[in-house]
């Protein structure tokens, strides 16, 4: 989000709270990224000026260097910023967990005494939100304006799904939901139904009117397979254990939410720590199955929480192998983005590029998909079992566009 947007939607603050009888000077104007400091005080540690810098600019190749050569992610300029809490209102979530493992203080607070909740949720950065959840931030902080971080989500928020993500991972984590703001004396729900966040003030609207489940665990397998992102939520506030697998497939709710190509599910569950390469009885796992449903939202949703790129399904492929063979064209063309082995030959010794032309059909998206990976750096030499490269396979199938983007 820019900066004018912020003050944009300030503006639509001020006048949904006026209808709703609220006096525009109780309404804040949101925070914006100050710029970093001219340089460090006299007594400071130069690499930690540098590590700010690196910070602003989420260089966390450089951030890691300073990190280990001594540099403080809890050390603040003038204006009272540090790594730890530029991390939080940026979203820069690897920079966040590095400065979380090299002593980041997580209840740490800004000059509006805001804790890095505050300033993801005022964002919409819901994966901050759910790492910071995980590591035992202090949830109902208030401050001094007068919000926690769910009115923050909601008062500087949109209704998208990144904010809808915040909410959710806030109410989920065990965050207040209900309690009135200092200033306007409204709710979470009353802001959003002021500013006309239809999608927010139906969530906040789910935790308040659902019951919490007899039986949390159930109840979230339940709401995966569903596809019902409210229900989830309530169920991990209820105290779900995100990694319990069902009876039948050894599959955990994550996995189903993948399988059922629930996005809003899994994104809270990735939020809150669910193991994206936790296997099923068959030595699959959710990640590698986003390349079976070829969901270009699924993938995104699943690379926070950090997949192992190189982990094999059961037919001993990346997901790009079946991606290729099932011809989802956009979905390999995002993968290859990524830092994953396109030349990795399954048990049958297939590669992706081998995969799109033996079952791609020749057709356009055949087409496009030999081009992507082509064009990502696949090698078109290496051989199948029977000693075929794929430009051979191509013109005994008689592929003949095919044939010419490989002989190219």
């Amino acid at each position: 989000m820019t900066h004018r947007s912020l003050a944009v939607g300030a503006l639509a603050v001020v006048a949904a709270l006026a209808l709703a009888g609220c006096s525009p000077e109780t309404v804040p104007v949101p925070r914006q990224s100050s710029t970093p400091a001219a340089g460090p005080s006299p007594a400071e540690n130069p690499m930690n000026a540098e590590l700010r810098d690196a910070a602003w600019q989420n260089d966390v190749p450089r951030a890691t260097e300073l990190v280990a050569a001594g540099a403080d992610v809890n050390a603040k300029d003038e204006t009272q910023q540090s790594a730890y809490l530029i991390a939080t209102s940026e979203g820069y979530l690897d920079l966040l967990r590095l400065a979380l493992a090299h002593g980041g203080d997580v209840d740490d607070k800004d000059s509006w005494n805001g804790t890095g909740l505050i300033r993801a949720a005022e964002r919409g950065h819901g994966y901050i939100v759910g790492e910071l959840l995980q590591a035992g931030i202090e949830r109902d902080h208030v401050n001094r304006i007068g919000y926690q971080a769910i009115h923050e989500a909601v008062i500087f928020g949109e209704d998208t799904e990144p904010y809808h993500l915040t909410v959710r991972a806030l109410i989920a984590g065990g965050a207040e939901f209900d309690r009135a703001s200092e200033g306007e004396h409204q709710t979470p729900q009353l802001m959003a139904e002021a500013r006309g966040l239809d999608g927010s003030r139906a969530i906040l609207a789910a935790a308040s009117d659902r019951t919490a489940p007899a039986d949390p665990t159930a109840a979230l397998l339940a709401a995966a397979r569903d596809g019902d992102a409210d229900a989830a939520m309530i169920a991990i506030r209820a105290g779900a254990d995100l990694e319990h697998r069902d009876a039948e497939l050894q599959r955990t709710p994550l996995f189903h939410a993948v399988m059922g190509d629930h996005v809003a599910v899994a994104q809270l569950l990735v939020a809150l720590g669910a193991d994206v390469d936790a296997f099923d009885y068959r030595k699959d796992t959710p990640w590698a199955m986003t390349g079976v449903t070829g969901s270009v939202r699924m993938l995104d949703a699943l690379l926070p929480g950090q997949p192992d790129l190189g982990i094999r399904n059961r037919r001993g492929g990346t997901p790009a192998n079946p991606a290729a063979e099932r011809g989802h064209v956009e979905y390999i063309e995002r993968i290859v983005q990524l830092d994953i082995d396109l030349d990795h030959q399954n048990l049958n010794r297939w590669t992706a590029l081998q995969e799109a032309v033996v079952f791609g059909g020749g057709g356009a998206d055949a087409q496009r998909i030999v081009r992507a990976l082509l064009d990502a750096g696949a090698d078109p030499g290496i051989r199948d079992a029977k000693g075929r490269t794929a430009l051979e396979n191509a013109r005994r199938l008689g592929y003949g566009e095919v044939a010419a983007i490989l002989d190219r």
